[in-house]
Order: structure tokens, then C-alpha cells, then sequence
């Protein structure tokens, strides 16, 4: 039997500072970052950097930071709709942040491709391939989380798939299913899992 190895990727200074009532400082975010990786975290996600001007500070800052075992993550979205990659602000501002990993969301629920981006659905995957491609010639790991994918598996599983299939074909390293609402059971993820294997 095939050993597997699970990793952890930490979202405490992204996520985690979006609570009511939490706002990092930059030291703070530095002091907490060197904790994780004393806690034996896999990946730390810093934060995003083309968002504000604090987690810009953190990354500039953080390339002095020594982890003894976990990667430093940059976040951020696909490029924008109508622009090329190598034109999006965003993308330039993850290349600029020299982690050794950064992380991408696309849309993977064809509901919030055509009502919240407002574009068609080929155009989705053009942004997820393009933005992927992008970022694998500049930096050494990319991650593709597809945001909302298992309510975007069950409203089309066809399309979900073809969004994670676009960042792959782009050389993805990783990519993560998120269940961004938090609504499905256990047993339904099984399930997506065991249906998507075979298409990745």
C-alpha cells in the first residue's frame, strides 16, 4: 500500500485576520509566522499582497525570516478578465513577493463565472490556465484552490472539472477543493473526491 502524506496549510494570517475584532500588525504577522513553522506547518499563507499595503510590508519583511520546515505562501485570484497576465497588478504583486509558493483562487461554480464575473465560461478557464501558466514560469510551487467547488461540482460537475483541468494542463503543483461555504456533509465530499480522481 502506498504511503500518503498529508500536509498542513495554514491560513491564520489571511483567513484567520478576517475575524471581527482581529487586525494583525505586521510584527505581529511575522511573530506568528515563525511559531508555525516551529509548529511544524507545512505551508503558511501570509497573505495578499496586491489587497493592502500591510500584507505588502509582511512578505517584503518576511524574505528575512529563516523557516526551519514550512514554505512561505503568497495568495491572490486569477487575472482579471480583460486583461493579458503579464498586465494584472495582482500577479505582478505575487511574483514580487519571492515566496517560494504562491496561491491562486479561480471561480469553479459556473453560477458565479457568468453572474459574478460576468463572463463566459470559456473566458473562466482562459483566466485559471493563463494566470497558472504565468505564475509556474516565475515561481517554483502554484497552487490552484478552486473556490466553491463542491456546490460548483453539484450545480455542473462537467464544468467544476474542466476548471481544475485548466490549471493542471498549466502546470499547477497542487490543487485544493474548497468547500468555501462550508455546506457539505462528509460523506458528499467522499463522494466528489472519489468522481473527480479520475478527471486529474
Amino acid at each position: 500500500m502506498e504511503k500518503q502524506r498529508i500536509e498542513i496549510y495554514d491560513t491564520t494570517l489571511r483567513d484567520g485576520s478576517q475575524g471581527e475584532g482581529v487586525n494583525f500588525t505586521v510584527e505581529d504577522k511575522l511573530k506568528i509566522a515563525q511559531r508555525l513553522d516551529e509548529f511544524g506547518m507545512d505551508y503558511i499563507e501570509g497573505g495578499w499582497p496586491a489587497s493592502n499595503p500591510k500584507d505588502t510590508e509582511f512578505f517584503q519583511r518576511a524574505r528575512k525570516l529563516k523557516f526551519s520546515h514550512a514554505k512561505l505562501a503568497a495568495f491572490g485570484s486569477t487575472r482579471r478578465a480583460k486583461l493579458k497576465a503579464e498586465e494584472d497588478e495582482n500577479l505582478q504583486a505575487l511574483v514580487a513577493c519571492e515566496t517560494p509558493v504562491v496561491t491562486i483562487f479561480g471561480k469553479s461554480w459556473d453560477m458565479h463565472v457568468t453572474h459574478a464575473l460576468k463572463v463566459p465560461l470559456q473566458a473562466n478557464l482562459d483566466m485559471i490556465y493563463d494566470s497558472v501558466k504565468f505564475l509556474k514560469e516565475r515561481v517554483p510551487q502554484v497552487i490552484y484552490d478552486a473556490e466553491h467547488f463542491f456546490d460548483g461540482y453539484k450545480h455542473n460537475p462537467e464544468y467544476a472539472i474542466k476548471t481544475l483541468q485548466a490549471a493542471e494542463e498549466a502546470g499547477a503543483d497542487m490543487l485544493v477543493l474548497c468547500d468555501t461555504n462550508g455546506g457539505t456533509l462528509p460523506h458528499e465530499i467522499a463522494q466528489i473526491m472519489d468522481a473527480v480522481k479520475p478527471h486529474v
